[in-house]
């Protein structure tokens, strides 16, 4: 278990009794390599993909993905639940390796919880109800990796956490060439958060100075 983890002030009634990472392994998530998380930075960007807060508060920026416009037709709420998890995917890797880049001591076990999360899902069908249900396959892919009773790992709906259970709005009526567009908000320990601050900034992908320092550093500590 993470270190800023097991010093935070989570009770011990919701602390999470297992590695995260072991999760991640179980479901064959592939939350790719550095070389491939650090390949962009922020050279001519016109946002940034994760914020760190001083707070502990870590904003991360919605990504549009999917088949296209979703209706209310079970198999087409399926594919958006794909993309959405997709997306959840993504997520996860995106931030394991905002918060382990710098090698400041911190990675995904030390997530304390999960604030809240925005599905944005693309139907112009006025009478499309299904918005909830397509954001259900980030939130229930989020809880399988963090804990929640909607997650793979539950059973009869209950977990040994529940730190992947966020509060949540799903909103459908956008257009766009993709079905869902999620963004998250989670919460670290500040300790961890003014450690990563500190040594590289508050954004991921880092400025192209702190970017080349950071891929320095870690090809030296990992050959």
């Amino acid at each position: 278990m993470g270190s800023f983890y097991e010093n935070s002030v989570v009770p011990d009634h919701l602390r999470r009794d297992f590695d995260v990472y072991d999760r991640i392994k179980e479901l064959d998530l592939d939350i790719g390599t550095f070389d491939q998380w650090m390949e962009r930075d922020l050279k001519g960007a016109n946002i940034c993909s994760v914020i760190f807060h001083e707070s502990g508060l870590v904003y991360l920026s919605g990504y549009g993905y999917g088949p296209g416009q979703m209706y209310d037709d079970p198999d087409r709420l399926k594919e958006g639940q794909g993309a959405a998890q997709f997306v959840a995917d993504s997520m996860i890797g995106r931030l394991h390796w905002s918060l382990t880049c710098g090698g400041e001591g911190g990675d995904l076990n030390d997530v304390l919880y999960t604030v809240k999360g925005l599905g944005m899902v693309v139907s112009t069908d006025v009478a499309f109800h299904g918005a909830p249900s397509v954001m259900n396959g980030f939130s229930s892919r989020w809880q399988s990796v963090f804990g929640g009773g909607a997650g793979a790992f539950a059973k009869d709906g209950i977990d040994s956490s529940y730190s992947g259970v966020h509060a949540r709005s799903a909103i459908g009526g956008f257009t766009g060439r993709f079905s869902i567009e999620p963004e998250l908000i989670v919460a670290v320990a500040p300790e961890l958060a003014r450690a990563i601050i500190r040594n590289r900034g508050w954004v991921f992908p880092l400025p192209p100075t702190e970017a080349e320092r950071i891929r320095t550093e870690y090809k030296a500590n990992h050959g």
